[in-house]
């Protein structure tokens, strides 16, 4: 039994095959129509998330699955005191698969641990989102055709995204990368990161000014300034509209260039953007659904011929 709780935790060869897989979905959902019939999968929130839940649930229920689960602590046996590990114990007795968001960096592992079945971690407080980040690779190899050879700007928040994070950890294992992190200096994104990059001898620049880099990329990855991680108001008004992407700004990069954002979004993509055909992050949010689907049927190891 397999589970997921780090966007590492599949090799690159891998992930080369879930996203084939991911693809043969797109391109063929009645094929997938009712592979998980009789299946169940729980989704665990114990933090609120409408778009990650509602797409684990929709990538189930595309495959003929059930699901069944909780939407906030508040309205399971958390609230009464119930640790996680014991919930997954009776979870396990329900469900054939599970998806868990927890605030508390870690908790999936710990469920993983006890778990009967497979546990897919739905991110953890700031430290990973590994279903977000292969939504993203996703997104960008099939709109790109490639992970090698390309210019990553990120920008916004890259202190406590844990997306950022995510992704350019699952980057750093593709060949000829070269990040930019824009970003003031209070949310610039965290040594082990710029650490890591300089032991794989991956370039990378840190700048605060998004307009100066943008003809220089191949992909933008843009974020938002999460209130829920700050520890008072003032700072979070202070940086929350720093940048603001808009249709004027978008002039100045290339016609290629690829503009992601692992949503919601709140003031920092102008919707004057949307209807630019480099605004992919709608697009995103279905490619997604499709790897959520394809990797539902690699850990319950289900094949498709």
């Amino acid at each position: 039994m397999r589970h997921l709780m780090n966007p590492l935790d599949f090799s690159v060869e891998e992930l080369d095959q879930l996203f084939d897989l991911a693809n043969d979905i797109e391109k063929h959902p009645d094929k997938y129509a009712h592979t998980c019939e009789g299946k169940k999968l729980a989704t665990c929130f114990y933090e609120p998330s409408t778009r990650t839940r509602l797409s684990f649930e929709a990538a189930m229920m595309n495959l003929g699955g059930k699901v069944l689960g909780f939407a906030d602590a508040s309205n399971s046996s958390a609230s009464k005191g119930e640790s996680v590990s014991d919930t997954i114990r009776v979870i396990s007795c329900y469900a054939d698969i599970c998806a868990m968001r927890h605030p508390k960096e870690g908790a999936p592992i710990v469920a993983a641990e006890k778990s009967r079945i497979p546990v897919i971690n739905a991110g953890d407080g700031g430290h990973q989102h590994p279903t977000q980040t292969y939504a993203d690779l996703l997104t960008i190899r099939s709109l790109k055709g490639h992970l090698n050879n390309l210019t990553i700007g990120l920008c916004g928040d890259l202190k406590f995204g844990r997306t950022v994070h995510s992704l350019v950890n699952a980057l750093s294992r593709y060949d000829n990368l070269r990040f930019i992190f824009i970003s003031p200096a209070e949310l610039r994104v965290p040594d082990y990161i710029t650490e890591m990059l300089r032991e794989k001898n991956i370039p990378y620049e840190e700048v605060i000014r998004l307009e100066d880099k943008l003809p220089e990329l191949d992909v933008l990855y843009m974020t938002r300034v999460q209130k829920e991680r700050f520890f008072n108001e003032e700072d979070y008004v202070r940086l929350k509209d720093f940048y603001i992407l808009t249709a004027k700004k978008m002039k100045l990069a290339p016609p290629d260039m690829l503009v992601l954002h692992p949503l919601p979004r709140v003031n920092e993509i102008s919707v004057d953007v949307d209807d630019d055909p480099r605004a992919v992050y709608f697009k995103q949010v279905q490619y997604a659904v499709y790897v959520r689907m394809a990797l539902i049927l690699t850990l319950l190891n289900i094949h498709v011929d």
